[in-house]
């Protein structure tokens, strides 16, 4: 791991790094990290997008540090021919009203393939900086990532994910036994509620929470974040 940028305000440090080329960010409070959680980005957007420096303001506010990685073709990632073909598919899909779910789903489970051992090479540099446990956090693609991730990773012990379609990622949730805390919108015009429903139902978490709030796909209330943070407090900080 390499630190290639350090600042600190209002008691946040936040330094950018690259391990095995993939750029990433930690925050960790100023007085002290605390135990870490590993986020997940959404499609289209990059490891510094508002929605992950605001999860990561609450997150450091309770005590922990937060660690994200731009996802492939993402943010300092350069695209590929097939990112951009795929991408130009779900565009068009969406603009002539035709179903973008089997896209994404093709799409997304490719970048996990190569994210899942990069957050995995990651995690290994992150834990020589700050402290255990770990969490995760991703929801949409952080979600398409964040399963084979929590599936395959051990060390992560809590999760809060959702907001995805189930076909590629059911066998994979059956597999994990972390507790988990999984949102849903009730009234998403992409992922069926009977899809996000299934998904849930696959986790194997003896402990597992279902948040479903009425809106379209881009309307998850922030309140959720918030939840998040409680989430990730009863089961890594109260140990």
């Amino acid at each position: 791991m390499y630190f290639t940028s350090e600042t600190s305000t209002d008691g946040v440090v936040e330094r950018e790094f690259t391990v095995g080329g993939v750029p990433g960010v930690l925050w960790t409070p100023a007085a002290g990290a605390g135990p870490l959680v590993l986020m997940g980005h959404g499609g289209g957007n990059h490891k510094k997008h508002p929605a992950m420096t605001g999860r990561a303001q609450l997150l450091l506010a309770a005590g922990f540090s937060a660690a994200v990685l731009d996802a492939p073709g993402h943010g300092d990632r350069p695209r590929t021919a097939h990112d951009d073909r795929e991408i130009a598919a779900m565009q068009q899909a969406m603009a002539t009203g035709e179903p973008v779910g089997p896209i994404v789903v093709r799409y997304n489970g490719l970048l996990a393939e190569q994210a899942v051992p990069e957050y995995r090479a990651a995690l290994d540099a992150l834990l020589e900086d700050v402290p255990g446990p770990v969490g995760y956090y991703g929801i949409n693609m952080g979600t398409a990532i964040g399963v084979p991730l929590v599936a395959a990773e051990p060390r992560i012990t809590a999760a809060v994910l959702g907001q995805f379609w189930p076909e590629p990622l059911v066998e994979l949730a059956k597999q994990i036994t972390v507790p988990v805390e999984f949102d849903i919108q009730w009234d998403d015009e992409h992922i069926p509620r009977e899809s996000a429903l299934a998904l849930f139902d696959a986790f194997a978490s003896p402990e597992k929470t279902l948040h479903a709030n009425a809106g379209k796909h881009k309307q998850l209330p922030r309140f959720e974040a918030d939840s998040a943070v409680r989430f990730f407090t009863r089961h890594l900080l109260a140990r």
